[in-house]
């Protein structure tokens, strides 16, 4: 009996470990690729530059060395721009007693966090009010996707630890907090 409940419990799991496995795999080999593709990036640009300074010490070419650094900069300014536009993963601990009333809006200078947030709580207890009113507690593991528009607080004596996966990069800024 004990043996068909076991096999019972193992079937209705099999979709969900052949699924998670199917997508830990994946996952491990998209960045396997990734890490490939980079290091074979890296080797070629490398290349690249030793055969620019032999042909230079060979006079076969004349590199203005300083053009091309300006050059690499800017590359790597619109670079980072660009990531600029992809969300910054946040990892924050707020001590008890922490509100969002209390130590953010002054730095602000609005009524309430305009930063919109994709939470996961780690350890601790937040309570939100959004500005109509609402109310949300959470607690470890939990998660939530908070618009803009709410006030925060630490509930209880223990720190509240969360990751932020989308209101890291605009938190606590004039405006959008």
């Amino acid at each position: 009996m004990a043996i068909d409940n076991i096999a019972a419990a193992t079937n209705s799991f099999s979709p969900l470990l052949t699924s998670v496995g199917f997508s830990g795999l994946t996952g491990f080999l998209v960045g396997f690729a990734i890490k490939k593709v980079m290091k074979i990036l890296a080797i070629g640009a490398g290349i690249f530059f030793a055969a620019l300074m032999y042909l230079e010490s060979q006079n076969i070419v004349n590199i203005n060395w300083d053009k091309l650094q300006n050059a690499s900069q800017n590359a790597v300014s619109t670079l980072t721009n660009a990531a600029g536009q992809f969300p910054l993963i946040g990892r924050a601990t707020f001590e008890p007693g922490w509100s969002w009333d209390k130590c953010v809006k002054p730095l602000v200078g609005t009524n309430s966090c305009q930063a919109p947030h994709t939470s996961y709580i780690i350890s601790g207890r937040m309570k939100v009010r959004m500005d109509d009113g609402s109310e949300i507690e959470g607690g470890p593991g939990d998660t939530a996707v908070i618009p803009s528009g709410h006030n925060a607080w630490v509930v209880g004596n223990e720190p509240c630890i969360m990751n932020d996966f989308t209101g890291a990069k605009d938190y606590a800024k004039g405006g959008t907090s």
